[in-house]
């Protein structure tokens, strides 16, 4: 270590801003930042630990942070040029293995980045390697990867929440400051509040696809998570902005998010910095399928907010119980679209033996996919078919409509809506048969998901000792409102800092 032996010692501690003020400093060199943590990171291939990477490469990691050193003592500044994270396995890069969480892509080296992996890398971030995730991005509790199981590290008998349980399980074990993740149906807000850390899903469109491994195409939006609001501000303005070669990228200018987070709103002092704020709480949230212990935390992460200067709206989104329904439809179909491809010729693993292309496509879809993949694929197949189209698909692309209604009719009444990220803390790896039923447990993320509205998952306490998320949601392209909202609700509270007791 350089002359900062003891910040040294803490440096998996620190956040993104932490860690960049050190470097801006001159106390750490990124070199050092990204050795510590990579000697800290058990082997990616162990099926003992909290199996959060996939893969590490600590050759090209040390070469971007001297990379970025470079940069440095050329006189450029960034808020994380120098700073360690890692991406889910659902973006390609050229330096890692690109699996999508799943042994159809076995291996599979990408000619190149992904264009949010790219955005970050232009901005100086360092990457350590790629994270574990349900296969394809498919599942609520990152069971679902080929690999192994990730593992939440308040409590390793239990879940992380999914897809991007690696994302999270890395940020909350202090593996790295932060990392990448893709949310579908929740799948950035759902692990973010079962390990306790945050994390957004940007407004659809907002964030690149290009290099994404679709799962399901008019629903997947890329989103960090990290330690706190403010980190994920600095990484959301580097992933974001348009991209000519995703047609659904969105030409909308990109905010300081940073700036945004950090000012009070408009007219407010400095001691009640949210005064004017109108959070609507939707009635069908906050029903008997919540357990008490949320419920409770989630209440005080409000009032914390109330004694910020914020005012409680009643609200209603009437279809919130539609949402399930409407989600697996459309998303199975699109998945069952975009994972044709797959198919043992084209791209992805291909049998050993077979007698003719039929045979071909029948076991290297089967060898190479996994039991919720195959599902979905299955129930995407039958909506799709002709004589079900009608009577499924296009009736949940109507309900889909009227649910994004719901939202702007209740934003008439509000600013921002708030509630649980989830109905319950995180359930026990392998206590869950039932696939309807593990659906059940994305009831209050799904609906911000079909409408394309950012949604952001915060620290909001605990019961019986695991961590609950306090999900935001705000009107189209309003991301700079819900991290202004998280980040003052972070200076008012600790629940952000704190860390499973033996990875602090």
């Amino acid at each position: 270590m350089s002359s900062s032996s003891t910040a040294g010692q803490a440096l998996h501690r620190l956040g993104v801003v932490e860690l960049a003020a050190q470097l801006d400093a001159g106390q750490l060199s990124s070199v050092e930042i990204t050795r510590h943590l990579l000697d800290r990171l058990p082997e990616p291939q162990s099926r003992a630990g909290l199996g959060a990477f996939i893969c590490t490469n600590a050759e090209v990691a040390l070469a971007q942070a001297a990379a970025a050193d470079a940069r440095r003592a050329a006189g450029e500044r960034g808020p994380l040029l120098g700073v360690p994270l890692a991406h889910k396995d659902i973006f390609v890069t050229r330096d890692f293995a690109s699996t999508a969480g799943s042994r159809m892509l076995a291996g599979y080296q990408s000619p190149f980045d992904a264009t949010v992996v790219a955005n970050l890398a232009a901005a100086g971030a360092v990457t350590l390697g790629k994270l574990n995730c349900d296969e394809f991005a498919m599942g609520g509790a990152n069971e679902n990867s080929a690999y192994y199981p990730a593992r939440n590290p308040w409590d390793p008998s239990r879940i992380p929440g999914g897809s991007s349980g690696g994302s999270a399980v890395a940020v909350a074990a202090r593996m790295l400051p932060a990392a990448t993740g893709t949310d579908t149906g929740g799948s950035v807000r759902q692990p973010a509040a079962l390990t306790g850390v945050t994390g957004i899903k940007p407004t659809y469109g907002r964030c690149s696809r290009y290099g994404m491994v679709a799962f399901a195409s008019s629903l997947d939006q890329a989103g960090p998570i990290a330690r706190s609001a403010l980190d994920c501000a600095h990484l959301l303005k580097a992933m974001s902005g348009f991209d000519e070669r995703d047609a659904t990228s969105a030409q909308q200018p990109v905010p300081d998010f940073a700036a945004a987070a950090v000012a009070p709103r408009a007219g407010a002092g400095a001691a009640r910095p949210l005064e004017g704020l109108r959070i609507g709480l939707p009635r069908e949230f906050f029903g008997d399928g919540v357990s008490a212990g949320v419920l409770a935390a989630v209440r005080g992460a409000l009032s914390e907010l109330e004694q910020l200067g914020a005012t409680l709206v009643d609200v209603s989104l009437p279809r919130t119980e539609l949402a399930i329904p409407v989600y697996y439809i459309i998303a199975p179909a699109e998945a069952s679209s975009n994972l044709s491809r797959f198919d043992g010729v084209r791209y992805g693993h291909r049998a050993d033996d077979y007698k003719d292309l039929n045979e071909l496509y029948r076991k290297s879809r089967s060898e190479g996919f996994g039991p919720e993949v195959k599902r979905r694929i299955m129930i995407g197949t039958y909506v799709l078919s002709h004589g079900y189209y009608d009577a499924y698909y296009l009736q949940a692309q109507k309900l889909r409509r009227m649910i994004a209604d719901d939202f702007q009719a209740a934003f008439a009444q509000c600013d921002v809506i708030a509630g649980p990220v989830a109905p319950t803390t995180a359930r026990t790896i392998g206590s869950q048969s039932d696939p309807v039923a593990e659906y059940l447990a994305d009831i209050f993320t799904l609906p911000a998901s079909l409408a394309g509205l950012p949604g952001m998952s915060l620290p909001a306490g605990f019961s019986d000792g695991l961590p609950v998320g306090l999900q935001l949601i705000g009107n189209y392209w309003r991301e700079a409102e819900l991290l202004q909202v998280g980040h003052q609700l972070q200076q008012a509270t600790d629940w952000h800092l704190q860390a499973p007791a033996t990875l602090a």
